[in-house]
């Protein structure tokens, strides 16, 4: 099959035009913000506690500014001193940048949530990360 030139120009510049555009979401401003939240239960052999506190969690993907909600308990890795698997309960959520994170914090989904399911964990620990 004959390659024609101006079809390679095209998809050239097609190429161009998306690497231009993804350049331009990561512009200054807009470094994407990764917010992991780790839970240890109040009542760590409760799986109704659990459960709820999965579901809870599963409500805040509704608030707009989240780019991206994970959610879960620890894996069955391999136990080395390195791994903390203490944890009952994580969820990860990505933002585009740390306005949108401000945004979340005070969302009423997010309020309502804490609300909601504060009473079921008895620590919590937060890692915000800046992608770079």
């Amino acid at each position: 099959m004959a390659v024609n030139r101006r079809d390679v120009v095209k998809g050239m510049a097609m190429g161009g035009a998306a690497i231009t555009s993804s350049a331009a979401a990561a512009a200054p401003g807009g470094d994407k913000i990764v917010h992991h939240v780790f839970f240890w239960l109040k009542r760590p052999d409760s799986s109704a506690d659990r459960d709820q506190l999965i579901a809870g969690l599963r409500t805040l993907a509704g608030v707009e500014v989240v780019r991206s909600l994970q959610i879960g308990v620890p894996a069955s890795t391999e136990q080395r001193d390195v791994v903390d698997s203490s944890f009952h309960v994580s969820e990860l959520i990505v933002f585009d940048n740390v306005v949108d994170q401000k945004i979340y914090q005070d969302h009423p989904v997010h309020q309502a949530f804490v609300a909601k399911c504060g009473h079921l964990w008895r620590k919590v620990i937060v890692y915000d990360m800046k992608t770079v």
